[in-house]
């Protein structure tokens, strides 16, 4: 039986934690006292229990004068049509942040967003969402954001604000005036800025995205003529290999190619065929972590080994080739691998280099991944800025030829890694004016402040991808006195329209005419709004030819780079903060790290081999460029003399969340200009101090046991039963009899196959379920809320170890063990197969948290969401219980206070509204009626809910497949969620 283990630093962390851990303080009627019904009953039977512990008398005066808190409802004087109370409407929309990109659909609640789900239509994220879609409706309530505009940090009217502007804008009419933006592809906005940079011709448009792709658009346009970001198909690919192109986690459009990869992973009883991934990177990556076969190397081999097998390629077909350094053994074998399939097969980079660029081109080319896994005719449109114009902005900034800069949503004094320069430059300007929701460090220095609505407050179209449209509409009126910056562009530029006619009429001229089905417009525009999404037409096939470019020039460049003895250091992005423009919001703060499992901070990560060099533990710190001192975390599977570190912490200029919340690292790494080269190198030296960590993976551990099962596709396909031979057989006799479930019998399976890990499940559960946020010292005392988690195991060799991933809550069990141990039965087994919570009967005594073998029922220590009767036991330390943030939560689910334990009720609330939906259609409850809010988020489809009871839904078919096991069979508490084995595609 083969054994997951986590890391010896996890264990050795986990272990200090219980010698140091500690309870709150104080008497335990601060934690019992809890949700009271009134009645005096319920009084008095929760006084005779208490008097049965041998508790005091002040204990039972004090839950008996608890009372509810008073409730206030106001009615509609004319209510509108369209709300029904009580019943959520949905609204198709897109959420847009930078590159980031999903059509969603918004869960509103008498007028009030509450959630945030995938739109089924859309051909792109394909109804899923990540873990940042989810949360940014948080964004929304921000207490934080902008809430008028502001001349000099001080507020003004908008009537005045437009006459300074348009003041301003006049008195530099000579002067070059620059508006720097993320990239933008919504087609409307794009023609609101030329209409605003014709009006003012002075004024110069520049684009500028935190993690580019440039290298990919020059070397596309060098090879092929057209300046574009290629559409990777990676689920027409059966071999997939990336060099440092993290596309599960950050690299270009990962909330469409987590899908399009995992469709190529899934196995059934008549699909036994998967694709396999091969993975060179330095650091432990998302996508590294998923892949068959991976690779740790140095940043300064990535360039070579391309080269190499560039060459290795030529020499199989018999062509010409070039001198460079002869390729290693796995390089030899990968060559071959890519000839035969043929145009089945996909190689992706995520380098800088554009040399690199043009070398990954010619590959796929050589193996004729153009046919089918690559499509230069509907490229990506999300990143089209290059990073070489934002150092000629600085320099013209510098030297005074820009005199003016209009920042849109851009952060480049925090984020670029000359932010220091750029501070300077902006402080020295006599006109400045930003655009944006919140403070930033950018923003704070700039002379004017228009702030943008929010996204759900807005009115706007996107294009991801060529010929591929999504439309955005407010669901909410701006909660504060802003602007969208669409209607700012128009009104400076004298433009009647506002920005939802100017919308409507650039689709009347544009997109109306490309569809042959509605002969109104206005039925055309309704029809897409309440879609969300449209597309233009079918690609065509063009046959690609490369263009004829000096390739030796190119090898030449590759082979001059010299490796050092220096530790190369790589910067990321982390799948939860992105570049740090979401710092603010808690649920991302508080979203472990897929691989490193730590949450509210960034870190050093390291080698365990240099780590045992340098004599340093996890959380000890190291020294580098002589004053800047991180802690290190020990990280199996990095590249020995190689260390990362996350971007998109150490906010200066923030709300209360994120603000200086870890180190900024983006000005840190000197690149000394030269765009090609995707590291830098340091010197490392061990610093005093120790670092405590909110590490996650050192809490519920089941390590030692059978917990994820594997095999590999080869043993599979002679025994779909491989990996998942181990039996358990036992009987039904027992102390108590075996449960029936004669209506629905709820259940869930998880195909580990198809998990990757990403957390967007967990996000999704903690905006449907109102779970709170308990801050990082609360983690770090093993007190997170979460009510689902990913455990991530290694196995094989620290230094090139498996990983694996997998999702665990509570298992709903018929024989559950926590049952059984509830001196109040407050928690009960329903019949239709839940293990259910009942709040209101709970009273903290924890047993069955301590029954539950898989540790999946949380307690609440303090009062996280104040929800609590008695006065002064707030733990707030995210500010999640302002009004303006509560307006974020569920009306469908129960607000616990503290002393209450809670769990994963597989979404009872969205069981009881499908239920009932049947129920008012006159009709049985149909397989996919109902779905999750893990499942329905989850990008790779990797879990399904159903009904057990149902012979002919998916959810039976699943888990009657051979793969399909228990967690911790053996201990017989018959789970209700089951999993499927993880089987991975490794050449024999």
């Amino acid at each position: 039986m083969k054994k997951y283990w986590r890391s010896q630093q996890d264990k050795d962390f986990d272990s200090e934690i219980r010698k140091t851990k500690h309870e709150p303080k104080g008497n335990l009627e601060q934690m019992l006292d809890i949700f009271e019904d009134g009645t005096v009953e319920a009084k008095s039977n929760r006084r005779d229990f208490l008097k049965l512990c041998g508790y005091s008398l002040a204990v039972t005066t004090l839950v008996s004068s608890c009372e509810n808190a008073v409730q206030k409802a106001i009615p509609y004087l004319n209510k509108p049509e369209e709300i029904t109370p009580g019943i959520a409407n949905y609204y198709a929309s897109t959420y847009i942040n930078g590159s980031d990109y999903a059509s969603i659909l918004i869960k509103t609640r008498e007028g009030r967003p509450i959630k945030i789900e995938g739109n089924d239509l859309s051909p792109i994220s394909n109804g899923s969402c990540s873990a940042r879609v989810q949360a940014s409706i948080l964004s929304l309530y921000d207490s934080s954001r902008y809430q008028f505009p502001q001349i000099d940090n001080k507020k003004v009217s908008w009537d005045d604000f437009d006459l300074e502007i348009i003041k301003a804008l006049e008195a530099n009419k000579e002067n070059q005036i620059a508006l720097l933006t993320p990239t933008i592809y919504s087609p409307s906005t794009k023609k609101a800025i030329e209409i605003f940079t014709k009006k003012h011709p002075n004024i110069s448009w520049i684009q500028y995205d935190t993690q580019s792709a440039s290298a990919i658009l020059k070397a596309q346009k060098l090879c092929f003529g057209k300046e574009i970001i290629p559409d990777y198909r990676f689920n027409k690919a059966n071999l997939i290999v990336s060099f440092d192109a993290d596309f599960l986690g950050s690299w270009i459009n990962p909330s469409e190619y987590i899908k399009t990869y995992t469709d190529a992973r899934k196995l059934s009883d008549s699909l036994s065929q998967m694709s396999r991934h091969i993975q060179f990177e330095s650091r432990m990556s998302l996508t590294g972590s998923n892949a068959d076969e991976r690779h740790a190397i140095k940043p300064s081999e990535l360039n070579l080994l391309i080269a190499q097998l560039y060459n290795e390629i030529l020499s199989l077909k018999g062509k010409p080739t070039y001198h460079i350094t002869p390729p290693s053994t796995v390089i030899k074998e990968l060559a071959k691998d890519l000839i035969e399939e043929q145009s089945h097969a996909l190689v992706v980079s995520g380098s800088q280099d554009l040399n690199a660029q043009i070398l990954i081109n010619a590959i796929n080319y050589e193996v004729n991944s153009f046919d089918s896994c690559i499509s230069l005719d509907t490229p990506l449109l999300n990143r089209q800025a290059h990073d070489e114009e934002m150092n000629i902005l600085l320099n013209d900034l510098n030297s005074g030829q820009v005199k003016g800069l209009i920042c849109y949503h851009v952060n480049p004094v925090y984020n670029h890694q000359k932010g220091n320069e750029f501070r300077k430059a902006i402080e020295a300007l006599p006109f400045s004016l930003s655009i944006h929701e919140a403070p930033n460090e950018t923003s704070s220095l700039m002379q004017f402040v228009a702030p943008d609505n929010h996204y759900l407050e807005s009115w706007n179209d996107a294009e991801i991808k060529q010929h591929s449209f999504s439309l955005m509409q407010p669901v909410i009126h701006p909660l504060f006195d802003t602007r969208q910056f669409q209607s700012s562009l128009l009104k400076w530029s004298n433009q009647e329209n506002d920005y939802h006619s100017f919308l409507m009429d650039t689709w009347k001229t544009n997109q109306y005419p490309l569809q042959k089905t509605y002969t109104n417009f206005k039925y055309f525009w309704d029809h897409t709004l309440q879609e969300g999404v449209f597309q233009t037409r079918l690609e065509s096939k063009v046959k690609v030819r490369f263009a004829d470019i000096d390739i030796q020039k190119v090898m030449n460049h590759i082979s001059n780079k010299k490796q050092t003895p220096d530790t190369e250091i790589q910067l990321y992005e982390k799948v939860s903060m992105g570049d740090g423009s979401m710092a603010n919001n808690p649920w991302l703060q508080e979203m472990p790290d897929p691989v490193s499992k730590i949450c509210w901070d960034n870190y050093l990560n390291i080698s365990p081999k240099q780590a045992k060099e340098l004599g340093v533990e996890t959380g000890d710190f190291v020294r580098f460029e002589s004053n800047i001192q991180l802690p290190v975390n020990i990280l199996p599977g990095q590249a020995y003399e190689t260390v990362s570190i996350a971007k998109g912490y150490g906010r200066e200029t923030c709300g209360k969340v994120g603000k200086q919340i870890g180190i900024n690292v983006a000005q840190l790494v000197n690149f000394k200009d030269d765009l090609s080269q995707d590291y830098s190198l340091i010197k490392l030296e061990k610093a005093e101090g120790k670092y405590a960590f909110a590490m996650t993976q050192t809490h519920h551990s089941m390590e030692g046991r059978s917990l994820v099962r594997e095999a590999s596709l080869e043993d599979y396909k002679k025994n779909p039963a491989a990996g998942n031979e181990i039996d358990h057989q036992y009987d039904d006799a027992g102390i108590y009899k075996k449960p029936e479930f004669p209506d629905h019998r709820w259940g869930l399976a998880i195909d580990l196959n198809a998990c990757i890990g990403c957390g967007a499940c967990t996000i999704a559960c903690q905006v449907e379920n109102n779970v709170p946020v308990v801050g990082k010292k609360e983690v770090i005392r093993v007190h997170e809320m979460s009510w689902i988690r990913i455990d991530r195991y290694f196995s094989g060799n620290e230094d090139k170890p498996k990983v694996v991933f997998q999702p665990v809550m509570c298992q709903h069990c018929d024989n559950a063990p926590c049952e059984n141990v509830c001196p109040v039965a407050a928690t009960n087994h329903s019949r239709e197969g839940l293990n259910q919570m009942i709040y209101n009967r709970c009273i903290g005594t924890r047993y069955c948290n301590n029954n539950c073998p898989y540790k999946v029922r949380r307690f609440n220590w303090f009062d996280f969401t104040g929800a609590d009767s008695i006065p002064n036991n707030r733990h707030d330390v995210t500010d999640m219980t302002l009004d303006l943030k509560r307006m974020v939560l569920n009306p469908d689910v129960t607000i616990r206070a503290k002393g209450v334990m809670e769990k994963c009720s597989l979404c009872i609330q969205r069981i009881q509204a499908g239920k009932l939906k049947a129920k008012l259609e006159n009709r049985p409850v149909k397989d996919g009626d109902i779905k999750t809010a893990c499942q329905q988020t989850c990008p790779a489809g990797a879990i399904l809910f159903g009904d057990l009871n149902d012979k002919g839904g998916q959810l039976f078919k699943v888990t009657s497949s051979k793969r399909n096991y228990h967690l911790l069979e053996e201990i017989h508490t018959l789970p209700s969620v089951s999993y499927l084995t993880k089987i991975r595609n490794i050449k024999s």
